[in-house]
């Protein structure tokens, strides 16, 4: 089974805006022919942060026992790459809760070199889901509140310029 690297961090009740949850190195096992992170592992890196929102949301809960099926699935992604990591960078990535209401919410991401200058963004619809029924469910309760909180907390940063994008040709 596919093991993620776990970022956890307690519910304080404060809530940066945005949040950072994830600081990590580009391992050798992610860099491609082109000696940079290969672009399914942007996805990998994003899933970190995906993770570790959860996880924090979820607290002291910080496990799929703990939460006894109660989780998320993913139902879309749409990934912009911006810039390099090469083997060993040092990234972190930025979480924005942009929307949410009873059963999704919307994740977006943005990936930053040591620097601080963006490699990607990432904008993830999260359903949630629960693993014994395999269907779809509401958010528990303290899951819905603190939802709400991050969401008022993230209202002042204002979407994303590359949120919500599709695919397509601009002509010029």
């Amino acid at each position: 089974m596919l093991e993620t690297e776990t970022f956890l961090h307690d519910w304080t009740g404060e809530i940066a805006a945005p949040l950072t949850l994830v600081r990590n190195r580009v391992k050798p096992e992610w860099v491609d022919e082109y000696r940079h992170l290969n672009m399914a592992h942007y996805l990998t890196i994003c899933d970190q942060a995906n993770w570790a929102f959860w996880n924090w949301i979820n607290a002291p809960l910080q496990s799929i026992e703990a939460r006894a099926g109660h989780e998320y699935a993913i139902v879309e992604n749409h990934v912009t790459y911006t810039g390099e990591l090469a083997e060993g960078a040092a990234f972190s990535i930025q979480t924005q809760l942009l929307d949410l209401d009873a059963k999704r919410f919307v994740l977006f991401h943005r990936v930053l070199n040591a620097d601080g200058r963006p490699s990607a963004t990432n904008g993830a619809k999260m359903l949630g889901f629960n693993l014994d029924t395999r269907r779809a469910e509401a958010w528990q309760p303290q899951v819905a509140d603190r939802l709400a909180q991050v969401l008022d907390a993230h209202a002042a940063l204002g979407t994303p310029p590359e949120a919500g994008q599709g695919i397509a040709l601009k002509h010029r």
